[in-house]
């Protein structure tokens, strides 16, 4: 039976890594994967340059900056589809101040997984998903990312796929796992596993979460791996329910809706339950639910912080809120005091909340 969820206390701990050397303006994603005694965060479109105060980053001069590459537009130097850093603290209480981003030998920001020669970066993005280090290797899970022309959005978009990539610390090179001649493990129409990785040690297992919308609703979907066995694509099982698993992805049914592509899985011991962390849909909702088991029953969401953004000027496209998910390697007095992220559009930071359960 799943523990309920009750909140004691929310404190806003503002947005993070303004204050950074490189110039770095605006970054999204932030998925967190704890190394040995540091933390690796993974980004998604990350800019370089300057920001115009009162000024959106979508719409400079009150025009659409449109979905091509923006490096080199207005007082934007650089977009690099994702990006990474190593973060010292183990706790959030202060918020993250002690980090340094990972750099090319110029010094610069890098991106860890880098386009390919065959990608146009006017067309193709490669975003950030959760990813788990093992044995001295890096997994970075991704989304292969087609862009649209535009609309209301600032950005609009397809999901091609997901895929994983290998990497370690002594370069940061990450090599992109291909199978039957493509990088793209999961189909554009298939769950994109990876949005959340969690590892049980005692029965050797990796299970990875995924989601992919059904009839228009965001549906979560669960696989697992052998740790040992993660580069062997067609050695995922997928959940289908009970005690039942599948090699075959169209067998398997959902654990969970209304997340975007972005969620977080942990054992929290407080709660004596594992817990999920999601932004429910972009209503501005950051929920959890909790589960005595990774496969589920899960509970229903329940509120965590709602985000309330209140825009200085009128934007032609809606307030949008996404990215929400828990940092567990932050979490204080057992489970109690936990941090969470999430992403505002026009801030275009990860913003830190602290939430104290009762």
């Amino acid at each position: 039976m799943s523990k309920s969820i009750k909140v004691k206390s929310v404190r806003d701990l503002g947005i993070q890594f303004t204050d950074n050397p490189h110039k770095m303006i605006g970054q999204d994603g932030a998925f967190s994967i704890p190394l040995n005694g540091e933390t690796l965060w993974f980004f998604g479109d990350t800019l370089i340059g300057k920001r115009k105060p009162g000024e959106s980053l979508w719409y400079p001069g009150g025009e659409p900056v449109g979905t091509k590459d923006m490096s080199g537009k207005g007082l934007i130097e650089k977009m690099i589809n994702n990006t990474g850093l190593l973060l010292k603290e183990n706790s959030g209480r202060n918020g993250l101040n002690n980090f340094h981003y990972i750099t090319n030998e110029e010094g610069n920001i890098k991106p860890l997984i880098e386009l390919l020669p065959d990608e146009d970066p006017d067309l193709i993005r490669i975003w950030c998903l959760h990813g788990i280090y093992l044995d001295g290797k890096i997994y970075l899970y991704f989304l292969k990312i087609k862009m649209l022309d535009e609309t209301v959005w600032p950005g609009t978009f397809e999901v091609l796929g997901a895929g994983l990539a290998v990497g370690d610390k002594t370069d940061w090179k990450f090599r992109r796992i291909n199978y039957a001649g493509s990088d793209l493990l999961w189909k554009i129409d298939e769950p994109k596993f990876g949005s959340a990785v969690s590892e049980d040690k005692q029965n050797n297992w990796l299970y990875l979460y995924g989601v992919v919308p059904v009839d228009s609703v965001q549906t979560c979907y669960l696989a697992r791996i052998r740790p040992s066995q993660i580069e062997e694509f067609e050695k995922h099982e997928y959940y289908c329910g009970g005690e039942t698993w599948s090699k075959n992805v169209k067998e398997a049914v959902p654990v969970f809706t209304n997340m975007p592509n972005e969620l977080s899985v942990s054992y929290n011991p407080y709660l004596e339950n594992y817990l999920a962390v999601h932004s429910y849909d972009l209503t501005g909702d950051i929920v959890g639910r909790t589960s005595p088991s990774l496969l589920g029953p899960w509970s229903e969401p329940v509120l965590l912080h709602k985000v309330k953004s209140k825009r200085e000027k009128e934007l032609p496209y809606p307030v949008l809120i996404y990215a929400g998910k828990e940092h567990h390697e932050l979490s204080e007095k057992n489970g109690k005091v936990i941090y969470l992220t999430y992403i505002e559009f026009e801030e275009y930071y990860p913003h830190l909340i602290e939430v104290e359960l009762d």
